[in-house]
């Protein structure tokens, strides 16, 4: 059973800084991609930032290009979203997702196979 677990969330001020965390348990964490998503309420769910597994390779949406950055810990199977100058309108559950799939198709589709419960990011103007 793979598990996605988030963590960071929170309030703050437009301008301020979160790093939210996913911890990826009974997963093959070697391979695949993963992802951080977010949805407010009344909106789809959009891609924010995704990482290709083996070769470090990201992507982003052009939203939070500049201002996210997503990163991994292969030792701790751990993923991260470093978000800095943030916006109200980065306010929205943001979860984390999982793939054995090809990094660039999936973030464009939202098609992951695993998903975790989500935490809150609210900033506040």
């Amino acid at each position: 059973q793979v598990q996605l677990v988030e963590s960071g969330g929170g309030s703050v001020q437009a301008g301020g800084s979160l790093r939210l965390s996913c911890a990826a348990s009974e997963y093959t964490y070697s391979r695949g991609c993963m992802g951080w998503f977010r949805q407010a309420p009344g909106k789809e769910r959009e891609g924010v930032a995704a990482i290709a597994l083996r070769s470090d390779t990201t992507y982003y949406a052009d939203s939070v290009k500049g201002r996210f950055t997503i990163s991994q810990d292969n030792a701790k199977n751990t993923m991260y979203l470093q978000m800095n100058s943030l916006k109200p309108e980065d306010t929205a559950m943001y979860y984390c997702a999982a793939d054995p799939g090809v990094c660039w198709s999936r973030f464009r589709t939202l098609e992951f196979a695993y998903w975790g419960q989500g935490t809150q990011v609210t900033v506040s103007s």
